[in-house]
C-alpha cells in the first residue's frame, strides 16, 4: 500500500507542477510574444526575423536562448549594409522540434542549409553565439555550398567535460526524466532563480535591464525549451571530436571573437586553440568582456562581420525580403 500512496502522491504533485508550469508559460508568451515570421521546413516549423538589405547574413543563437538574443543590440547595428535573418534554432524560441527528431549537431546543420535554400539565400554569411557557434561550424563543414564565411561569437569549439556551472541543471538523463522535468520542476525553478541565471551568463558583464523581454531570456524558461536545450547538451560531444579533425580543411573566411573573461566557455580552450587549427582565421579577444558578446561587446561583434564580408566568397543575390510561401505571425 505504501508504494501505492507514493505513486498517487507522486501524481498530485506532477499535476500541481504541471499546471503551475503551464500557467507561468502563458505570461511568458504574453510577455514576450512571437515578433516574426515562420516557415516550414523539414516538417519544423522555424521562426525567423528577416530584415535590413544588402548581403544576407544569417545569425544563429546559443544554447537555451532564442534570436532575440541576437536582434535585442547586433542586428540593429548590421541591418543598414546586410538583409540580416535571425533564426530561433529546432526546439528554441518560438521553432519547433518535433518529439524524436534528432538535436546533434549534424542534424541541427541540415536543417539550417534547408531553411537558406527554401529562402533563396544562396551563400550567407552565418554568424554564430556559443553553442549556435558550434552548429554554424558544423553547417560550414557539412554544407559548404550553404557558407560564404564564418563569424564565431563566444564559439562553443571543442568538446567539454564538464558543463559550465550556469547550465548544470541541463543535465537530466535518460529521457524519460528529462521529459517529467521540463514539464514540471524546470519552469518554476528557472523563474525562482532566473535573476542569478541571467547574470551568470552575462559575468562579468551586467546584463541590460530588459533582457528577460527584449532580449528573449524568459522563453528559454518555457518546458520546451528546457527539454529541447537539455536534449542538445547531452549530445553534443558526439560531434566535436570528429568536427574537431577538419577544422583544417575549412576553405571559406573564418572570424572569431572572444571575451577574455568569459565564464561560460573558457577562450583560450574555445577560441585561442582555433588559432592553429583554421588557417587564416582571424580572432579578436576582447579584454575582460563575458559570454554575452551580442550585447555586451556589439562594435567589436559587427566589426568582424565586416572584416569576414570582406574576405567572403561573392554572393549569389537572395530573393524577395519576405518570401511568398513564408507565414505571417498568425500562420
Amino acid at each position: 500500500m505504501e508504494w501505492l500512496v507514493a505513486v498517487v502522491l507522486l501524481g498530485a504533485v506532477s499535476v500541481g507542477l504541471w499546471v503551475i508550469s503551464f500557467r507561468i508559460t502563458r505570461r511568458i508568451e504574453t510577455a514576450v510574444p512571437i515578433d516574426g515570421r515562420f516557415l516550414e521546413v523539414g516538417g519544423e516549423r522555424l521562426h525567423y526575423v528577416d530584415e535590413g538589405k544588402g548581403p544576407a547574413l544569417l545569425m544563429i543563437h546559443g544554447l537555451s536562448g532564442c534570436g532575440r538574443n541576437l536582434t535585442h543590440s547586433l542586428s540593429p547595428r548590421l541591418r543598414e549594409q546586410f538583409r540580416v535573418i535571425t533564426i530561433d534554432r529546432p526546439g528554441s524560441g518560438y521553432s519547433t522540434r518535433g518529439r524524436g527528431a534528432a538535436a546533434d549537431l549534424p542534424a541541427q546543420a541540415s536543417l539550417i542549409a534547408k531553411f537558406i535554400r527554401a529562402l533563396d539565400l544562396g551563400q550567407p554569411l552565418i554568424l554564430g553565439h556559443s553553442l549556435g557557434g558550434a552548429v554554424a561550424l558544423a553547417l560550414a563543414q557539412d554544407h559548404p555550398q550553404s557558407v560564404s564565411g564564418l563569424v564565431l561569437v563566444a564559439p562553443l569549439t571543442h568538446p567539454q567535460r564538464m558543463l559550465p556551472l550556469v547550465f548544470l541543471s541541463l543535465a537530466v538523463r535518460p529521457g524519460f526524466v528529462r521529459r517529467w522535468v521540463s514539464l514540471t520542476l524546470a519552469t518554476p525553478l528557472a523563474m525562482l532563480t532566473r535573476h542569478s541565471l541571467v547574470k551568470a551568463v552575462f559575468a562579468p558583464d551586467a546584463p541590460p535591464a530588459d533582457f528577460a523581454e527584449r532580449g528573449g531570456g524568459l522563453l528559454g524558461m518555457r518546458p520546451d525549451n528546457f527539454y529541447a536545450a537539455s536534449s542538445e547538451i547531452a549530445l553534443v560531444n558526439r560531434s566535436l571530436p570528429n568536427m574537431l579533425k577538419h577544422y583544417p580543411s575549412l576553405d571559406l573566411p573564418v572570424g572569431l571573437v572572444y571575451g577574455s573573461a568569459d565564464q561560460v566557455l573558457d577562450y583560450r580552450k574555445h577560441g585561442q586553440a582555433m588559432a592553429g587549427r583554421v588557417p587564416g582565421i582571424m580572432i579578436d579577444i576582447v579584454e575582460g568582456a563575458g559570454h554575452m558578446l551580442p550585447i555586451t561587446a556589439v562594435e567589436r561583434v559587427a566589426a568582424m562581420v565586416h572584416r569576414v564580408a570582406a574576405q567572403a566568397r561573392p554572393q549569389r543575390k537572395a530573393t524577395l525580403l519576405h518570401p511568398p510561401f513564408a507565414m505571417n505571425q498568425a500562420g
